[in-house]
């Protein structure tokens, strides 16, 4: 049993390596370049893309920490995850909601891009006593969400066929990575997951995604309601993989920190899934009335 442990404990960073750069790439596969153009001149869009995911979000993951009596490594989880918004199974959620397909594959390279560039700026001025550099930082982010995403998103621009074929196996790698990485964490971290009970980990989260999840849809700034699904969708749900990247560039990084990441993925599903079907019979009964 203990050669198990130590095997699942030695491999477990490239388990996370794999889930990380799996599931970006398969994100990029569904990026349509064109989807993205229009996005970027939508200046509204835009602006509110970057008002929700590094002003609203940070404050107020920000607040929830000084709210809650949290522990340094899950303040630091917090922090870290209201900096990352979008989670790689967005469009899986935004198809059950009925949102907007086009907006969604075009918020997710917007966001993936602003977390890679403000994420390693503003951890350390949010996360206190964080020594970790912002190259520290970014490195990870670069090579393990940015550089996988671009290659996804241009292989489905120059290579539709291609990238076409290519999806279902990686689309299957990224979930048996994502599968494994949890039965990893489970057996390595497990105990560790039962500690947080009443410590507030689950709490924090759960107070978070709903917060962003109910401002970014109830405040949507005159957007259709199958955009504003898609924008709660995203903002509820965070990065995961740009989390754990970011976590694992801290030197001697707590394992509470892995724990809550972990948690955070399995959690957010859930959330996501009651929300889209939530979104799902709103976007039926507008559908309806159109009708009518």
């Amino acid at each position: 049993m203990n050669a198990i442990i130590q095997f699942m404990d030695t491999t477990f960073p490239l388990l996370v390596l794999l889930f990380t750069v799996s599931n970006l790439a398969a994100m990029g596969l569904q990026v349509k370049v064109p989807q993205v153009a229009v996005a970027l001149r939508n200046k509204k869009a835009m602006a509110l893309i970057f008002v929700w995911g590094w002003v609203v979000g940070p404050a107020l993951g920000y607040l929830i920490t000084r709210v809650l009596p949290l522990e340094e490594p899950y303040i630091i989880v917090v922090l870290l995850a209201s900096l990352a918004p979008c989670a790689p199974f967005l469009q899986q959620m935004v198809a059950k909601a009925g949102g907007d397909m086009g907006f969604a594959g075009a918020l997710i390279p917007v966001v993936a891009v602003g977390t890679v560039a403000l994420m390693p700026v503003m951890a350390p001025l949010l996360i206190k006593g964080l020594t970790v550099s912002a190259w520290a930082l970014a490195k990870p982010l670069l090579l393990t969400i940015l550089l996988p995403l671009i290659v996804g998103a241009v292989i489905r621009h120059y290579a539709d066929v291609a990238a076409t074929r290519i999806f279902p196996a990686l689309g299957v790698l990224a979930k048996l990575s994502t599968l494994a990485t949890i039965v990893w964490c489970l057996v390595i971290y497990g105990q560790g997951m039962l500690n947080t009970a009443g410590e507030f980990a689950l709490l924090s989260m759960t107070v978070f995604m709903l917060g962003m999840g109910l401002l970014t849809y109830r405040v949507g700034f005159g957007m259709r309601q199958n955009q504003r699904s898609v924008m709660a969708l995203g903002m509820g749900t965070r990065n995961v993989a740009a989390v754990l990247a970011a976590a694992l560039a801290i030197p001697d990084a707590d394992p509470r920190i892995l724990v809550m990441t972990i948690m955070w993925t399995l959690w957010s599903v859930v959330l996501a899934a009651i929300a889209a079907k939530v979104f799902s019979k709103q976007a039926g009964g507008m559908l309806a009335q159109g009708a009518a």
